[in-house]
């Protein structure tokens, strides 16, 4: 018998219509979990929430569904772009490099959802489990070809979102960040097989703890294993008296020629402010001196001469070459009689900021920045080397000689210089920490006004020192400010008077080091690097090769997550 034609039959509801908009809901949701939001929780569900998106999909529409969570993700988090102060080309940027860095959450997504992935996942809780490790495993492999591929972009990997919770980061010195970054996405992964047994087994109370059991015990083991750690501070060494100057310098007075001498004028005079009879080192930011030339120099050159202080500054270096000129971003260290001592050339190039990737054949590539020549990276990490002459107020820089008890010697302070954003590759902190006492970085985020630059990048910046086991001080334009201890603690952070950490002023601090006799030894991560990271890419390479050669999914079986 028919229906009246007034009576309805409402549809089930076809879930794969809102996975798109629940995919950019995610993206969003785990941007909140870098600052400037720093709700550091949601980073532990956002990837289960993306497979979930991606749910009774594989091949292309999972692809698409993790591509658009990333590409909400990164236009969300990297919206700061847009305040860079040049018409036109902040927005091409802004969406070409989330276009980009998405390509990688797709591809999780795609790997973790293929159908032969799901009827393994599907079977037991062994095997749910090796599922859960492999994704986690597939995710920093994923994070470590990001962070090299086209000279790499390590920003705001996931586990740099728990920058604040100090004990849980110290396994970073073991693993670097990509270990923090794994026990997210494995105790995610782990919540959305809780979640499965829940729908499969509704009567069962406790189905869903023995799916979460193992990574909850792994990351309260690092969480407990850190609180200790951090209880093993050693007896310290006053070493330095180092005063950071933060001139919060406009990028479009940077780019003006006409305010050079007073822009310059205004850092010389806030320097000699805030210089007092104990101060050691001088830091500036970079882009704080204009174009160093015959002027400027000398006039920097009296500033170290009538202080009687050792300087570390930014500006240009020129190589001259029969067929080439070289252009270089540098580091100068300047000693207190006012002689250049070292030079450090920049390493890390800020694409499409610094140089155009394959200029020479794709000429169009330009259109992209505002920059109209291009620098030369440097090929060697730089080493600063610092004494106090004994003319000065206090005693000198001593230490006890082992060898010989009571005797005692000078000691030298070593600084490794990074410049920009270099503190944000993990490789390249590792290398310019060999055989130093602490990093120090010299970076302009004006560019990006006061948005949410500036922290992220100092969340990235806090796993160096927890990696290396050593001090990172921080001198920026316009933020942050600051001083990272080597537990990756920040001890000090300039704010001006209103609590503005963009504002202008300086940051005076007493750095401590460990006593000689009491140094620590360099850490796991910084004797072997990135191991652990490497071993998930060949952990996910030999489960694609098997997955590729071996398993095949059984005909008729289903590619769900969740099976009615």
């Amino acid at each position: 018998m028919p229906l009246p034609s007034a009576v309805k039959i409402k549809p089930e509801f076809d879930f794969r219509r809102g996975r798109y908009p629940l995919a950019i809901a995610t993206g969003v949701l785990l941007a909140l979990a870098f600052p400037n939001f720093n709700v550091a929780g949601l980073a532990w569900v956002a990837p289960a929430l993306m497979l979930f998106a991606a749910r009774e999909q594989s091949g292309g529409d999972a692809f698409r569904t993790g591509y658009l969570s990333g590409l909400a993700f990164w236009l969300t988090t990297l919206v700061w772009l847009l305040r860079i102060p040049v018409t036109g080309f902040p927005i091409l940027g802004w969406i070409a490099l989330a276009a980009y860095l998405a390509l990688y959450s797709g591809a999780w997504v795609w790997l973790i959802s293929r159908p032969e992935r799901i009827s393994i996942h599907r079977e037991n809780w062994y095997s749910r489990t090796m599922w859960a490790l492999g994704g986690a495993a597939a995710w920093v492999a994923l994070e470590i070809i990001r962070s090299r591929l086209f000279g790499g972009f390590p920003w705001n990997l996931i586990g740099s979102s728990q920058f604040k919770l100090v004990p849980l980061i110290q396994i970073s010195a073991l693993t670097g960040v990509y270990g923090v970054s794994f026990l997210i996405v494995w105790f995610s992964l782990a919540l959305l097989s809780a979640g499965e047994m829940v729908f499969r087994h509704p009567t069962k109370k406790h189905v869903w703890q023995a799916e979460i059991a193992l990574p909850l015990v792994a990351t309260m083991g690092c969480f407990i294993g850190g609180f200790f750690q951090l209880q093993g501070d050693a007896p310290v060494q006053k070493v330095l008296r180092i005063c950071l100057i933060q001139p919060s310098v406009p990028q479009s007075l940077i780019w003006s020629a006409a305010a050079d001498q007073k822009r310059f004028g205004a850092l010389l005079d806030l320097s000699q402010r805030s210089l007092t009879s104990e101060t050691d080192l001088l830091v500036w930011p970079e882009s704080a001196v204009p174009a160093l030339d015959q002027s400027t120099y000398e006039r920097i050159v009296r500033f170290a001469q009538s202080n009687h202080i050792w300087m570390i500054f930014n500006g240009d270096d020129v190589e001259m070459h029969p067929d080439q000129t070289n252009y270089f971003n540098a580091a100068l260290l300047m000693n207190p009689e006012g002689r250049i001592e070292n030079i450090y050339h920049k390493r890390q190039l800020v694409i499409f900021g610094e140089y155009v990737p394959l200029a020479r054949w794709l000429p169009f590539l330009k259109w992209f920045t505002p920059i109209e020549g291009g620098w030369t990276a440097g090929d060697l990490p730089g080493q600063f080397a610092i004494t106090r002459t004994g003319q000065e107020r206090r005693e000198p820089v001593i230490e006890f000689s082992r060898n010989t008890p009571g005797n005692l010697q000078r000691r030298e302070v070593r600084i490794s210089p990074l410049i920009c954003f270099e503190d944000v590759f993990p490789g390249t902190a590792r290398q310019t920490s060999n055989n130093t006492d602490f990093l120090v970085n010299l970076t302009n985020d004006g560019w990006f006004g006061d948005g949410a630059a500036q922290w992220q990048h100092a969340a990235n910046a806090v796993f160096r020192a927890v990696e290396n086991g050593m001090a990172l001080i921080r001198c920026a334009n316009n933020g942050v400010t600051c001083w990272i201890d080597s537990y990756g603690r920040l001890r000090e952070i300039f704010a001006d008077a209103n609590g503005n950490v963009h504002g202008t002023g300086t940051l005076t601090m007493d750095l401590t080091l460990p006593a000689a006799e009491h140094q620590q030894e360099s850490t796991f991560y910084h004797r072997y690097g990135d191991w652990f990271a490497w071993s998930c890419c060949a952990i996910t390479l030999g489960q694609l090769i098997r997955y590729r050669f071996g398993r095949k999914t059984k005909p008729g079986k289903t590619p769900e997550i969740f099976a009615n």
